[in-house]
């Protein structure tokens, strides 16, 4: 029993070993669907992380099972994620089973949904690179496209955008003065005033007197009249009687 606890050390240096420089090393930087920059998403090929399944003991069996689950999670895979933890959770001959037959069929999956969820909302370019490697229908090309191709045909899409440019009603600025085609009244004058009988200096026709100054003017010449009317009359009757 000695000699399966150095064993076991070894296989799970042999796990961490590899991972070391790649957690060491920056991932390159690419563009995403909205042409901003950022760290590329890295697809590891559990291929290469596969051990004879028939010779290691339980407990490299599950390091195995938990560095896959590592990996699907970091790629945010629909379905390995789920079957694994399943297995996990039931005795070590499921889930030895489950690595030697069925885990490659649900990656496979996976990879074919990652690469399809890379066209939407995509560009020319980035569709037609994922309609070719669908066609292909192989890991190595899945693989090859998510980790490189997405980013080449993204950047080729991006780069055909037009530049947008700032509308130019946008950036003016209101201005405080009155529109050239805003209309200001005039103030109104008076040449000459209602009562004056005829304009300045005393030209112009003016307005005709009308109303109660009429009426008196009327009144007046009437009484007039009439008191010399009786005073011809008394005059009148003076003399007769004087000739009398």
């Amino acid at each position: 029993m000695r000699w399966k606890t150095p064993a076991g050390a070894l296989i799970a240096l042999a796990f961490l070993i590899p991972a070391a420089p790649a957690m060491a090393q920056t991932p390159s930087l690419g563009l995403n669907a909205a042409c901003e920059t950022v760290k590329r998403d890295v697809y590891q090929d559990i291929r290469k992380l596969t051990l004879d399944l028939d010779t290691i003991d339980d407990g490299q069996l599950r390091l195995l099972a938990y560095r896959i689950l590592d990996e699907a999670q970091a790629n945010k895979f629909p379905v390995l994620p789920g079957a694994l933890e399943k297995r996990l959770a039931g005795t070590p001959d499921d889930l030895r089973a489950y690595l030697k037959s069925d885990v490659q069929k649900a990656w496979l999956t996976d990879l074919r949904v990652s690469v399809g969820r890379t066209m939407v909302n995509a560009g020319d370019n980035v569709d037609a690179a994922a309609q070719k490697v669908l066609d292909e229908a192989a890991v190595d090309a899945y693989l090859a496209y998510l980790n490189d191709g997405v980013y080449v045909a993204r950047a080729l899409d991006c780069a055909s955008k037009p530049t947008p440019t700032p509308s130019a009603s946008a950036s003016a600025t209101p201005s405080a003065s009155p529109s050239a085609t805003t209309t200001v009244a005039p103030t109104p004058t008076s040449s000459a005033s209602l009562g004056a009988p005829g304009g300045e200096n005393g030209e112009g026709g003016g307005l005709p007197v009308t109303g109660a100054n009429t009426a008196t003017v009327a009144g007046i010449g009437g009484a007039l009249l009439l008191l010399g009317g009786v005073g011809y009359l008394v005059g009148r009757r003076r003399r007769s009687s004087f000739v009398a």
